[in-house]
């Protein structure tokens, strides 16, 4: 690792000579983040010296006069391309690294938002893993233990019970102690319960409260991943001679591809834990994938430990935090909050779209394995396409909606627009996948899989509005929407598997539901929804 020289020197302008005034060294990692200059002169000349000698010269210099702050470090880390002074000795063993290049990992480089962005990404690729991992060993464990559907569709349910009690703390705590911090819990909470699954499976009310907690710890994930994108650094730092940091939010132009790819991280770990769950099951038994998928959430921290803490709110201190935390409740304008038909808009458009959303993803392998005669491994894979088609529909949405609101198209018609689609195209294909036209099971796959791919456009839809309308309360609000949104989840997971056992219709229990909330969600999106931003000030 270079070590760096930073010096202040004074320049007067009556004498040929230079006096050093102060001089500190530091580690280059660091440079970002402790960087102290301790020389006030307004006359101050900055100089940054390397042991390195990859270049000969010297360091570009920047005048500082009066009160201007001075030095700009650009979005990556480029350390060739810093000029060496000679006035620095060197040791003579780094002539050796003169001429090398080394850029490792890959991504050293990037801007440590799109970092960031990534590592959260992932998180979000284990999330639905361990979401989606007991969708396909229900099936092993209905026969092993005996289950009806209404004790799986139980079961699977117990998970939202969790998911819903978080949403309002996940959104409170990311807003008082960052979202860094406690996506960082959530995670390391839901992957421990994950792997206690096996170990509580034989009895029924341990195994709903290891499911409970599950949910609990992803439950805090989306509003924390939102707290990070509204907050999260814009990819420039300011060194000043004040040692601040200034920190803004990633602009509304590059605010879907931002979301879409987070959130996006959804879609690619269903695709991931429905491709490896069949030969592990087949393999290994269904309580390899709970110990597996558990282990990957418990060394994730390490990718995200290695992103420098960049974001003003990540950077308080857990005592500063807890002194916020006694006020913060009354200091959010929860009654602006539900004055606003924007929000309630956003509320009920998160809840239909959850319904479709969850009973699918609790009950299509099901669907797949004993309406179309599939087996484990086939429904697996059948189960795949959906989410896997999303990931290319996320893509191509976001790029869309950015490309439209670049252009000078108003933002909420880009919204609406996103989310009339999300809506309409899976309600338009189940209506096909419900009557009985004599379809073979690989149209009826088609016809579902394009239908639920096209319903990843709310990525670019709702859940972009929650940061253009309130940066600052975009976490809270999406963990109001989201509390609302894990109803479908407790309610119509357990009501799918009650009318199955009753009608023994897949139509009317897993697909006449979705149909309707699609429908109602999206005439009321189109005639409520806004992405203005709203003046959420607490009145009196």
């Amino acid at each position: 690792m270079a070590n760096f020289t930073l010096r202040t020197e004074n320049w007067y302008s009556s004498s040929r000579h230079r006096i050093p005034r102060n001089s500190i060294s530091n580690n280059f990692h660091k440079l970002h983040t402790r960087l102290h200059l301790f020389s006030l002169n307004p006359n101050s000349r900055l100089r940054i010296f390397s042991s390195i000698k990859e270049k000969r010269g010297d360091i570009i210099e920047g005048e500082r006069t009066g009160a201007r702050t001075g030095l700009r470090v650009g979005e990556s880390d480029k350390t060739s391309s810093i000029p060496v002074s000679e006035d620095q000795p060197g040791d003579d063993n780094d002539s050796s690294l003169e001429g090398l290049n080394l850029k490792w990992p890959p991504w050293k480089d990037l801007p440590l938002r799109y970092k960031l962005i990534g590592t959260t990404s992932l998180a979000f690729v284990i999330c639905n893993m361990d979401k989606v991992n007991l969708s396909i060993a229900i099936i092993p464990m209905s026969h092993q233990f005996g289950w009806n559907s209404s004790t799986a569709g139980l079961v699977q349910s117990s998970f939202f019970w969790g998911y819903a009690l978080s949403q309002l703390p996940g959104g409170w705590l990311a807003k008082i102690f960052g979202g860094r911090k406690v996506l960082e819990i959530g995670v390391l909470m839901w992957s421990l319960a994950t792997i206690c699954v096996p170990f509580a499976a034989g009895y029924i009310p341990g195994l709903v409260l290891s499911r409970i907690l599950v949910g609990i710890g992803e439950g805090v994930s989306p509003s924390a991943a939102t707290d990070l994108i509204a907050r999260q650094d814009a990819n420039t730092f300011y060194l000043s001679f004040w040692a601040f940091i200034i920190c803004r939010s990633i602009p509304i132009e590059e605010r879907s591809r931002a979301v879409a790819f987070v959130f996006g991280g959804l879609s690619v770990g269903s695709v991931a834990g429905l491709l490896l769950a069949p030969p592990l099951i087949q393999t290994y038994g269904w309580e390899s994938v709970f110990y597996l998928f558990g282990f990957f959430g418990i060394i994730w921290p390490q990718s995200i430990a290695s992103v420098p803490v960049t974001s003003i709110s990540s950077t308080k201190s857990w005592s500063s935090s807890l002194k916020e935390l006694n006020g913060s409740l009354k200091d959010v304008p929860w009654k602006s909050f539900f004055q606003s038909r924007a929000v309630w808009a956003m509320i009920y458009a998160h809840f239909c779209g959850s319904w479709g959303h969850y009973t699918c993803l609790s009950w299509l392998p099901t669907y797949f394995s004993e309406e179309l005669d599939l087996n484990l491994t086939e429904a697996a894979w059948v189960s795949v396409l959906p989410p896997l088609a999303s990931i290319l529909v996320t893509s191509i949405a976001s790029q869309v909606a950015d490309s439209l609101i670049s252009s000078g198209v108003e933002t909420t018609t880009v919204r609406k627009i996103c989310q009339t689609i999300a809506f309409l195209s899976p309600a338009a294909c189940m209506t096909l996948s419900s009557f009985d036209l004599g379809l073979p099971p690989w149209e009826v796959v088609a016809i579902l899989t394009g239908g639920l791919a096209l319903s990843s456009f709310a990525l670019s839809g709702l859940y972009c509005t929650h940061q253009d309308i309130s940066p600052e309360y975009a976490s809270i609000l999406l963990g109001i929407t989201n509390t609302v949104g894990a109803v479908p989840g407790i309610v119509g997971v357990a009501l799918t598997g009650y009318l199955l056992d009753s009608t023994h219709s897949w139509s009317l229990s897993l697909f006449a539901p979705s149909i309707f909330f699609y429908l109602t969600g999206t005439a009321v999106w189109l005639k409520f929804a806004s992405s203005k931003p709203q003046n959420f000030s607490k009145r009196g």
